[in-house]
């Protein structure tokens, strides 16, 4: 157990970085549960400042879970487009089915309930049961990791998560687990920007792997080809891109696989 002065001072100095430089988006003001699904789902390894412009437009075309379980997936990805990991536009769709059909139209309040749903891990569950039901949860994402690793690590290499978690359980607190989570992620993204990266220490750490000639861009483009003109035979497909058939075969049957196409005869549909 950590000594009580140190959690004090520790809480302290986060509540105070956070009332004077508490960041505001639209998805903390709200607590609807499908707005802030989809903020969480768009924030993963997306910046806010990309991701503002898309969630607006994004819940004007679809303003609910029913209004997003009956779009197409095609219309799905064009209001995604931008946004890059285009499998997550496909996995709130899939999730906004699945609570439409078996939850009537809302969310699962039950931690493991939400992580079955697609695209909902361990993290973005704890981030609704926290942001949507104001309930308390331990999750762990790059910004609470970096503050931890500063205050609590900053003399040990290759921390763990489950080395921060009691910790953070400890300092949470019973009261505002939500604007909790918001000030750690705030003093996060501050220290981010003014420290050598404390996450540099994580176990977990690794750097992103490049996304110029990577699979996941060609993905990408392909996608976007296919939404200007929804099917397209494999040759003009292979005209499109200087990688070699095989490279570009492959990438095609992991989004038949993934759900985003459909191929007959040897012409790719977009679903």
């Amino acid at each position: 157990m950590k000594n009580r002065e140190k959690i004090a001072e520790f809480q302290k100095e986060i509540w105070d970085f956070y009332k004077k430089n508490k960041r505001s988006f639209p998805w903390r003001e709200t607590h609807d549960p499908y707005c802030i699904l989809v903020s969480e789902i768009m924030l993963q390894q997306t910046q806010t400042d990309r991701v503002l412009p898309k969630y607006k437009e994004f819940l004007l075309a679809f303003p609910n879970f029913e209004s997003l379980a009956a779009a197409s997936v095609s219309d799905v990805l064009k209001k995604w487009q931008g946004l890059g990991y285009n499998r997550r536009a496909l996995f709130l769709k899939k999730t906004s089915e699945i609570i439409v059909r078996d939850y009537n139209n809302r969310m699962p309040r039950d931690l493991q309930e939400l992580k079955r749903l697609p695209g909902i891990g361990a993290y973005t569950a704890g981030a609704l049961i926290a942001f949507a039901f104001e309930k308390e949860a331990l999750f762990i994402e790059t910004n609470i990791r970096r503050v931890y690793i500063h205050f609590f690590f900053h003399d040990k290499d290759q921390v763990s998560d489950k080395e921060i978690i009691p910790i953070l359980e400890e300092t949470m607190g019973k009261k505002n687990v939500r604007e909790w989570y918001y000030a750690l992620m705030d003093n996060g993204v501050y220290l981010g920007k003014t420290l050598p990266n404390p996450n540099k220490k994580s176990k977990h750490y690794a750097v992103q792997s490049r996304f110029e000639g990577s699979d996941r861009k060609i993905r990408g483009e392909i996608l976007r080809v296919l939404l200007q003109s929804q099917n397209i035979t494999f040759q003009i497909l292979y005209n499109h891109f200087e990688e070699n058939k095989d490279r570009i075969d492959t990438i095609i049957k992991g989004l038949e696989k993934d759900g985003f196409i459909t191929i007959k005869k040897n012409i790719i549909h977009l679903v």
